[in-house]
This record gives structure tokens, C-alpha cells and sequence, in this order.
């Protein structure tokens, strides 16, 4: 069984203290931890929710600050008003951008007293800065790095668990802002940022910039900008950032950007639902959730865009979140004018003196939700057959699965028996997962393995990481209780989940044993080759050419069944997702998915363009791109060149936001190509699912439709 070993520094600072290890009293229930924090521990990793409220007095330094990326970003976060004291460059002393150079986090700390902490150390660099950080005992930690090992973060988590001193934003998020106090920690593009009223918290970068930008247009602005992130685990959840804009007397009224995977939307449904309950004038919430048509199974860009067993799906998070009375709309571009409708509904000016009879918390809800029906008709996961995924053995950028074969062969290697199920007897589920809202390792256990009942009668039992307390005897004896095994049965179960976590700790897996589906983490060999065993069994022959071909191109391709007529380019995952449930709620056939990165370049919407019209299927294009990073005239330059060397013939709609989006669509106007250029993304999958579906044909020249940027 893996241990959770302190970092060098972490045990030189910590050397002859008694309180080095003890047994924790809050959230560890029974493991032996490492204490990660020298002050004497009060309180708990929950208590530290207010560290988010970022301004104009936060203190912001670097870590990696010398680095490309950071000085870009630091000089842009300088400009638009930030406070930034300095940074850290690993055993360096000097100055840079005017601004001071410390050797290590404690010098830092010592003298520059900072209050955040912008980790841009590349690589695998961003676990030690990301523990050093913690060490130290910054209060705000903002991790913009994406593909973190996911044991490595689970172990990072635990740190953060034994202590009350640091809160961590992120990892794979886009940063923070608060337009007010002028403050940005992360790389949220400014551009479309206002000072006003909407808070906005969102797993997707590009969907949360589609927000920003939508909320800007109504004449609303943002309070308040929270990239939590896409990974399996983040640092901060939407309960907890939810918690802070309440409480922001700027804000008056939030938006959140959710997806497929995890619980964090249902927990922050029944959190609003008690917010609810106890405020007399509750500020409106409308929602965004991406994924709904995702296939079971399949990662979604993200790498936490994927449902562990006895998860919700996306649309089963839409119905719960409805419930609670929360608004979902079906695209972001929506946001801004339905939130101004509300606002203006509850009274301008939320909490103002003249507001003298407030609407209950449950009236406001209903009134909230009665105005919705208004609105267009949201996506819904379909069942038909063209717009399923192929089910062949398929490798994901963040995770690798492997054969059944291959896992019965793992098992069988540990002394575990495998068969056949025999007729009439009852099948379990037990998997060795994530509980994404312990933030630890679980063992996932349903004594029912149908799909309809297994959401409600799953239930998940975390244990800490780096301890015994996976194959405890405690633990283990709840399990059996919950999947109702028999005293005789016991020692066998015992057995086969002892094995099982110590596969999944060793091998950094997630494993689900009533199908012998083993997953394993990709990121831990591509950062630092580990598991080399494990990855070598992958048989890239075995795959979905064109899904390899995007893998090495740096995108993600999920190539899907059917008619399949209308391929797909989008930027960002979350965009990708949300493009994809939008056109089969209008009845349209998507080919493909595709995540080129939130930072697409001309060059890989080239390549995306390489790897789409290689399906003969596809019979138009749709490339629906947020420039929130990525500019709107490169992207056109990319479309341009990928007409002129790769020939294509079949009708592209191109529908541009964000960074230079006038510029782009002038440029598509331009090219005299088969091209219609749109900003309104209504517009554009309406006439792509038409020239995809054959009844519409292109115009020529080609028609361009609200190309003049607002």
C-alpha cells in the first residue's frame, strides 16, 4: 500500500515537532497523516472558503515567475490593476519587471507577505511549487496547470485537508477575477470583462467566457469571475465559491457553468435550495450544463468530464437542478438578457431600500423558473441509435483503459477468481473511484448493478490517501453491510477489495470490477513516464484512427455513429460539449466531437479541418469558436488555409466570438469561399444542421449573416 511521504522541505521544517503526526479529528476519520501546517491547527480546509475574496488589498506573487507565460500574464494582471509584489524563481535573487525576485516560497513569505499565489511552474513542477505553497502557508492558492496526475492532486488534497491555512483554485482552471477590486489571479481574458453585477463560477473555460462575454453585451457585468475547473478534483467547488458571492454586496445575481461528471451541481442545488430558505430576497441563479448527449463512458476533454459509477448524468443534474428551481438555459449566449429579465423581474437593484416586500425565497424560485418556459427548449440526451459512440476500445488524453481481458489477467495475477454470473443470483458493483467531494479516493459499492437504480443505490465510502484506511476493517465491514453480504462471504469480499485498492494506489487506476473495466491515469506517464507497465498494453491498432490522429495532433476526437453529417470544430471542451448537445436537440447529426484547446491556433484548426473531412460522411462543417485566448482573425486565417491545401469542398459555417471576432468575420466575408460567417451561435447551427441535412444549399457567393460584431 502507498504511503503519503512529506516533501523534503516539508519534513526539514517540521523536524522535532510533536504534532508531526497525529490523528486527524476532521475529515480524515481514522487515518495517520503527515500535519502540513507549522501554527497550531483550529480549524479545518472549509474554514478557509473567505480567502477567495480577492480585491484590490491582495497581494499576488508568482511562482515561476521569470517564466514566458507568467511575465505575459503578470504584465497583463499589472496593467489592469493587480497587485502583484513579486515571485519566486527556485534559487535566484534579483528583479523582474520592476518587481522583486525571491529564491524560494518562505523567503517570499518573509518578506513579501503575500496574500495568493499564481503557480506557473511548467511541467511536473506544479505538484512541488503547489506543496510548497502550502507549506508556507499561503492563504490563496490559484493553479492554472492542466494534465496533474491524479494521484498526485489526491495527495495534494490531503495536505490541504490537515490544515485550515490555504485554499486552493483550480488545477486546470482559468484563474480568478473581481472586476471591482481589479484584481486577476489566472488567465481570465480581460477583454470582456465589466465591472458589475453577475457572479460567475464555471468548470469550462471557454463556456465561462461565453458568459462573461453574453453578460457584457446585456449591459450587466460581472462581479465576480471563478474558474474552478475542469479536473476530477478541484480546490474549490461551487457550494464553496457560491458561498462568497452571496455574501459579495456587488453581486446580485450568479451564473454557473456545470458539466457531466461528479456531484458538485446537485450539491449546489441543495445548498441554493437552503440559501433559499433562510434569505428573504435570495439572489437568482441560472445555469449552464454541458454533456447532456455525452456517451456513457467516454471522457469528455476534461478530465473530469466522465461519470464514475453511481454518478448522475448531465441531463439527470438538469432535472435535479430544476427541482431546486434553478434555471438552466441551453446555451451561454443566452445568459446575459435572461438574467437581466430576472433582475429586473425581482426588483432593480437587488437588497434596495425600496424592496420593502420581498418575494419569499420559494416564490422567488418558482417566478424564476415559470419565466423560463419562454425560452427555447433545452437539449435532451437522445436515445436513437445515430447518436450513440462506438463502444471499441478507445484511450482517452487523461485516462487509458485497458482490455477485459488484460484486467482479468491483473486479477487473476492476485489470486482473485473471475467467471461467468450465475442465473438467478443477484449482481453487485464494486468500484475503487474518487469521491470528488471528500476530494479522496472511495470505494464505490451498489448491491444492484441496474442501470435505472443504480444512481439512487450506489454509495461511496472515501478513505484518506496515503493510508491504511482503504482496506480497514471498519470500512470493509460497511461495505458488506451496504451490498447486504453474507458472514460466509465476507473474508472473500475482503480479500478482493484489499487487492483492489492496492491495484489502484500502486497503479494510480479507478477501477470498476462487475465489468472488469480498469482505467488508469494517462497523465502519470505523460508527465513523468510512471506506470510504463500498465501503458504498454495500449494497442493503438485497436482504436478509432481518427481518434488517435487528434490525440497526437493535441486535440480530443470522439468519433460518433450514425449519419454523422455534420462535423464538428470547437475550441475548448466544454464548448465542444455544449455545440454537440445543441445540435442534436435540434435534430441534427453530429459526426464527431472535437476539443481543438482553449488556446487553438491556426495550425490546429487546420489539423482539426484534416481530421473531419476524412470522414466521408460529413456533408458540412460547423467550427464554433470563443476567441477567449484564441484570436478571431487567426482562427479565419486557419479556416483559409485549410480550404486552400487540403481542397475542401463541402459548406463550412463559421460562427466567431470573443478576441477580434470582427476581424475574423470580415475575413471569412472576404475569402469569396463556400463559407457563411455568423456571431449569433442560433443562427449558425441552424444553417449548419440545414446544409449538413440537405435542405439548404450554400449561397453563392457565400451569404453572410450578422457579421458585424456588436
Amino acid at each position: 500500500m502507498a504511503k503519503l511521504i512529506l516533501p523534503r522541505s516539508s519534513r526539514q521544517s517540521l523536524t522535532g515537532l510533536t504534532a508531526l503526526r497525529k490523528r486527524c479529528s476532521r475529515g480524515n476519520r481514522s487515518g495517520v497523516v503527515a500535519l502540513f501546517s507549522t501554527s497550531a491547527r483550529q480549524n479545518g480546509y472549509e474554514d478557509t472558503i473567505n480567502n477567495i475574496k480577492i480585491g484590490k488589498h491582495t497581494r499576488v506573487i508568482y511562482q515561476g515567475f521569470t517564466g514566458r507565460q507568467a511575465t505575459a500574464n503578470a504584465k497583463e494582471s499589472i496593467e489592469y490593476g493587480t497587485n502583484v509584489v513579486g515571485g519566486i524563481k527556485p534559487g535566484f535573487e534579483g528583479e523582474h519587471l520592476g518587481l522583486p525576485v525571491l529564491p524560494s516560497v518562505r523567503a517570499a513569505v518573509e518578506q513579501l507577505k503575500p496574500d495568493a499565489s499564481a503557480i506557473y511552474v511548467p511541467g511536473s513542477g506544479t505538484v512541488a511549487a503547489m506543496e510548497e505553497a502550502i507549506e508556507n502557508e499561503i492563504p490563496l492558492i490559484v493553479a492554472v496547470a492542466e494534465h496533474i496526475p491524479l494521484h498526485d492532486i489526491m495527495r495534494v488534497h490531503q495536505m490541504l485537508r490537515t490544515q485550515s491555512k490555504t485554499r486552493l483554485v483550480g488545477a486546470n482552471c482559468p484563474g480568478m477575477i473581481n472586476t471591482q477590486g481589479r484584481c486577476r489571479i489566472g488567465f481570465m481574458p480581460l477583454p470582456f470583462f465589466k465591472e458589475g453585477n453577475v457572479g460567475i463560477i464555471g468548470k469550462s473555460g471557454t463556456l465561462t467566457y461565453e458568459a462573461v462575454a453574453s453578460t457584457t453585451r446585456a449591459g450587466l457585468g460581472q462581479s465576480y469571475g471563478i474558474g474552478i475547473g475542469g479536473d476530477v478534483i478541484v480546490g474549490t467547488n461551487f457550494v464553496e465559491a457560491c458561498q462568497v458571492l452571496v455574501d459579495d454586496p456587488y453581486t446580485e445575481g450568479i451564473v454557473l457553468i456545470g458539466e457531466l461528471g461528479g456531484r458538485a451541481e446537485l450539491e449546489a442545488a441543495e445548498w441554493i435550495k437552503d440559501y433559499r430558505a433562510r434569505t428573504a430576497n435570495p439572489k437568482p441563479v441560472i445555469a449552464v450544463i454541458g454533456g447532456i448527449t455525452a456517451p456513457p463512458g467516454k471522457i469528455m476533454g476534461h478530465a473530469g468530464a466522465w461519470c464514475a459509477p453511481g454518478e448522475a448524468t448531465a441531463a439527470e443534474k438538469i432535472k435535479l437542478l430544476e427541482k431546486a428551481d434553478i434555471e438552466v438555459v441551453d446555451h451561454p449566449e443566452k445568459l446575459g438578457e435572461r438574467m437581466k429579465e430576472v433582475l429586473a423581474q425581482q426588483g432593480k437593484g437587488r437588497g434596495s431600500s425600496n424592496n420593502t416586500n420581498s418575494t419569499t425565497a420559494l416564490g422567488s424560485g418558482i417566478a424564476q423558473k415559470r419565466m423560463y418556459h419562454t425560452a427555447r427548449w433545452r437539449p435532451r440526451p437522445s436515445t436513437s441509435v445515430p447518436n450513440t459512440v462506438s463502444r471499441s476500445s478507445y484511450v482517452q488524453k487523461r485516462k487509458l483503459y485497458i482490455k477485459q481481458s488484460q484486467a482479468f489477467d491483473i486479477l487473476h495475477a492476485r489470486g482473485i477468481l473471475t467467471g461467468e454470473p450465475q442465473p438467478g443470483v443477484d449482481r453487485k458493483m464494486v468500484a475503487v473511484s474518487i469521491d470528488r467531494s471528500h476530494r479522496q479516493p472511495c470505494i464505490v459499492a451498489s448491491p444492484t448493478v441496474q442501470p435505472e437504480q443504480t444512481f439512487s443505490q450506489a454509495k461511496r465510502f472515501p478513505f484518506a490517501y496515503g493510508t491504511d484506511e482503504g482496506t480497514s476493517a471498519t470500512l470493509i465491514d460497511q461495505v458488506c453491510t451496504h451490498l447486504d453480504i453474507s458472514e460466509a462471504a465476507k473474508p472473500s469480499v475482503a480479500k478482493l477489495i484489499k487487492e483492489l485498492v492496492d491495484l489502484y494506489m500502486s497503479k494510480e487506476a479507478f477501477i470498476q470490477v462487475q465489468v472488469a473495466k480498469f482505467g488508469f491515469d494517462d497523465a502519470a506517464f505523460r508527465s513523468s513516464k510512471r506506470q510504463a507497465d500498465i501503458h504498454a498494453l495500449r494497442d493503438t491498432t485497436q482504436e478509432v484512427p481518427e481518434e488517435v490522429a487528434g490525440e497526437q495532433a493535441g486535440m480530443v476526437y470522439i468519433k460518433y455513429d450514425g449519419a454523422g453529417t455534420l462535423g464538428t470544430i470547437v475550441n475548448g471542451a466544454g464548448l465542444a460539449m455544449n455545440t454537440v448537445d445543441n445540435i442534436i436537440s435540434r435534430g441534427g447529426s453530429p459526426a464527431n466531437f472535437i476539443d481543438t484547446g482553449g488556446k487553438a491556433t491556426s495550425d490546429t484548426i487546420k489539423a482539426a479541418f484534416r481530421i473531419v473531412t476524412s470522414d466521408p460522411r460529413v456533408r458540412a462543417i460547423f467550427v464554433n469558436i470563443f476567441g477567449g485566448l484564441t484570436l478571431g482573425d487567426m482562427i479565419a486565417n486557419g479556416i483559409l488555409a485549410a480550404f486552400s491545401d487540403l481542397h475542401i469542398t463541402v459548406p463550412v459555417v463559421v460562427r466567431i466570438r470573443g478576441t477580434n471576432e470582427a476581424k475574423g468575420l470580415e475575413i471569412i466575408r472576404q475569402s469569396g469561399l463556400k463559407l457563411d460567417a455568423y456571431d449569433s451561435f442560433e443562427e449558425a447551427v441552424t444553417r449548419a444542421i440545414a446544409l449538413a441535412d440537405g435542405t439548404s444549399e450554400p449561397d453563392m457567393p457565400p451569404g453572410v449573416a450578422d457579421a458585424k460584431a456588436e
